[in-house]
């Protein structure tokens, strides 16, 4: 299905019971909504609605084509709205990879919105903000932004040979589920669209500053990221005012959603109940 919001048209994946507590979920790069299924199935079995959305650049009425229109207060704008269209005044928000990076913005800025928030793999953006400048581990990790940022380079880079370093990225993911996200992304203009979000960090946003977080949260890491370090994780908790657990998933790699649905699902449920 699809909303509309700010003149956007979004593609839609909404399941679960009408009347149960509802969580926003929103996905990373290179992925879309899809990325969440395994988990929102095991969610609409506890009585959960999830709502997620192929974020703007990923759904195809919601792609401008300005670096600008990606800078993160536009993005979070987005599933403020998005929330509006759907008649639901305080969520449940789940985010990994950026979509993490929307949800921690979104629950430090606008806690009246958020009844909890359960974030995947990226830590709070001031945490990982000050880890990328000074940590040599976290800049090594973090090396790949800046080829994500060269408009041109980076999309012929990542297309050649039928996506091969697209699928190189997805270690630990199941064969199908791979297929499934690198497939859509061969669209250079989509491709586009999910880069750009790394553009815009030149403008400021993103890792820029995002204030403390009072409501009830959850960071979930997995020690087998290759993007994100052990340092980056767990400076995290400086930057929760609420109710903090922090959760670290062994032998598990980036793609926590794809690769640990169950733990996934745990661990979003853990964090519904205790404010429930």
């Amino acid at each position: 299905m699809q909303i509309t919001a700010r003149d956007l048209v979004f593609d839609l994946h909404a399941g679960g019971p009408a009347d149960g507590p509802v969580a926003l979920l929103l996905h990373g790069f290179p992925q879309h909504a899809g990325e969440w299924e395994p988990v929102a199935d095991r969610l609409h079995d506890a009585g959960v609605r999830t709502y997620a959305f192929d974020q703007r650049g990923y759904s195809p009425g919601a792609r401008p084509t300005a670096v600008a229109d990606y800078a993160m207060g536009e993005c979070v704008a987005d599933a403020l709205a998005v929330l509006d269209a759907l008649g639901v005044d305080r969520a449940h928000v789940v985010g990994h990879d950026w979509g993490a990076v929307v949800a921690w913005h979104l629950a430090a800025a606008h806690a009246d919105r958020v009844r909890t928030l359960t974030a995947l793999s990226v830590p709070h953006p001031v945490a990982f903000a000050k880890t990328i400048a000074t940590d040599p581990d976290q800049q090594q990790r973090s090396a790949y932004i800046g080829l994500f940022q060269q408009e041109g380079k980076a999309e012929d880079l990542l297309l050649e040979h039928d996506g091969q370093r697209l699928r190189e990225i997805f270690t630990g993911v199941p064969a199908e589920r791979v297929e499934r996200f690198v497939t859509p992304m061969l669209d250079r203009a989509r491709l586009t669209g999910g880069l750009n979000w790394y553009r815009a960090l030149t403008l400021g946003s993103g890792f820029a500053p995002a204030g403390r977080v009072a409501v009830p949260t959850t960071f979930l890491w997995s020690d087998g990221d290759w993007a994100i370090g052990p340092k980056a994780a767990e400076s995290c908790a400086d930057y929760v005012t609420g109710d903090y657990r922090f959760v670290t998933l062994p032998g598990v790699s980036h793609w926590i959603p794809d690769e640990a649905p169950d733990d996934t699902a745990r661990e979003i449920l853990a964090r519904i109940a205790a404010q429930a």
